[in-house]
C-alpha cells in the first residue's frame, strides 16, 4: 500500500513504529529518506487542523537535497488525495445510509479527489539510460583533452631539441609549421576517436542517429578547435612541467564548466560564455544531439567551434610567428 502511495520514485524498505531506529539509520546513511507519518491525520483533517508529514533526510550533494524535496510535495499530495477520497467516500456513506440520498454516490471519490490526471508523453527519438547519454558527452572530453595533451608539448620540445633554431634558418613559414601539426595531431586523434565511437555504438550500445557525414564534420570541429587549444598552451608555456599543468588546468575547467557535471545554465552569464571557449562544451551538446536525436536545433554552436578554432589557429601563429623572428 505505501509503495503505491510513494510512486515508482521512492523505493519503500521498511515500515516501523521506531522513529528513533529509523532516524539512526538514516543518520548511518543505510536509508536515503525518513517518512514519519502523523498518527491522527484523518482526525485532524475532520476537524479542520492540517497535519504534520514530517520528511527527514541526511544529504549533502545538493542536487540530492533537491530531489528530496521535490519527492517531499508529491508525497505530500498524494497523502492529501488519498485523505480526500476517504473523506468523500464517508460523506457518501453517511448520505446513503442516514439521509436516504443514493445519488451522492453517483460521482467515484476517487475522481472527486483527484478529477484530472497526468499523462507524460516524450517527443525524443530515444529515451537513453545513464550510460548512454553520457557517452557522447565523454567522447568529446576524451577527444579535447588528448589533442591537448598531445598538441601541448608539441612546440615546447621543438625549444628544448632545438628544432625552433632549424624552423628559424629553413625556408617554411610559420602557417605551414602549423598546418603540419594540425594534420598529423588530428590524424592521430580522428584515429582514436574512431575506436572510442566504434566501442561506444557496438559494445554499449549507443545509438547514432544523425548522418555519419554531418556526425564526422562535427568531431572535426571539435578536433580542430582542441588542437588549436592546445597548440596555443605550448607556445605560451616554457616548460613540459608548464604546459602539463595548463593541460590538466584546461581538464579540470572542461569537467566542471562545460556542461559535463553541472548544467551550464546554472552558472552566471560571464561564467557561460567563458565556458564556451572550451571546445567540449560545444561539442557535448551537438555530439549527443547527434546521436541521440538524430540532429540538433543548436546548429550555431557548429559556428561557435568554427570561430574559436580559427581565433586559437590566428593566435598560435601570431605569438609562434614573434617566437621564430625573435633575436
Amino acid at each position: 500500500y505505501y509503495q503505491d502511495l510513494a510512486g515508482p520514485a521512492v523505493k519503500v524498505v521498511e515500515i516501523t513504529g521506531d522513529a528513533t531506529a529509523a532516524r539512526e539509520r538514516l543518520r548511518r546513511q543505510e536509508i536515503d529518506l525518513l517518512v514519519v507519518a502523523p498518527a491522527n491525520a484523518a482526525t485532524q483533517f475532520r476537524q479542520g487542523q492540517q497535519a504534520v508529514l514530517s520528511i527527514e533526510f541526511n544529504e549533502i550533494d545538493p542536487v540530492l537535497t533537491n530531489y528530496a524535496g521535490f519527492l517531499a510535495y508529491r508525497l505530500q499530495q498524494e497523502v492529501n488525495r488519498e485523505i480526500l477520497t476517504r473523506a468523500v467516500g464517508e460523506g457518501q456513506q453517511y448520505a446513503i445510509n442516514e439521509l436516504n440520498q443514493p445519488a451522492a454516490a453517483s460521482i467515484p471519490p476517487e475522481v472527486i479527489a483527484q478529477p484530472t490526471v497526468a499523462e507524460t508523453a516524450n517527443l525524443a527519438q530515444t529515451t537513453p539510460s545513464v550510460v548512454p547519454f553520457f557517452a557522447p558527452a565523454v567522447l568529446a572530453l576524451i577527444l579535447q583533452h588528448m589533442a591537448v595533451t598531445l598538441t601541448s608539448l608539441s612546440l615546447v620540445r621543438d625549444r628544448l631539441s632545438g628544432a625552433m633554431e632549424l624552423y628559424r634558418l629553413s625556408p617554411v613559414t610559420t602557417w605551414e609549421i602549423l598546418l603540419g601539426k594540425y594534420l598529423g595531431f588530428g590524424f592521430l586523434t580522428a584515429v582514436v576517436g574512431a575506436i572510442i565511437l566504434g566501442l561506444l555504438v557496438t559494445v554499449l550500445a549507443v545509438p547514432l542517429l544523425s548522418d555519419p557525414v554531418f556526425f564526422a564534420g562535427t568531431v572535426a570541429l571539435v578536433i580542430v578547435a582542441s588542437l588549436g587549444l592546445g597548440l596555443l598552451v605550448s607556445v605560451v608555456a616554457d616548460s613540459e612541467r608548464q604546459a602539463v599543468q595548463l593541460s590538466l588546468l584546461i581538464l579540470l575547467a572542461s569537467v566542471f564548466f562545460s556542461g559535463l557535471v553541472l548544467p551550464i545554465a546554472e552558472f552566471l552569464e560571464p561564467v557561460r560564455i567563458a565556458a564556451h571557449a572550451l571546445p567540449v562544451t560545444s561539442g557535448i551538446r551537438l555530439l549527443q544531439d547527434e546521436m541521440l536525436r538524430g540532429g540538433t536545433y543548436a546548429s550555431h554552436l557548429l559556428a561557435v567551434l568554427a570561430g574559436i578554432s580559427l581565433v586559437f589557429f590566428f593566435l598560435t601563429g601570431f605569438l609562434l610567428r614573434r617566437q621564430l623572428h625573435r633575436a
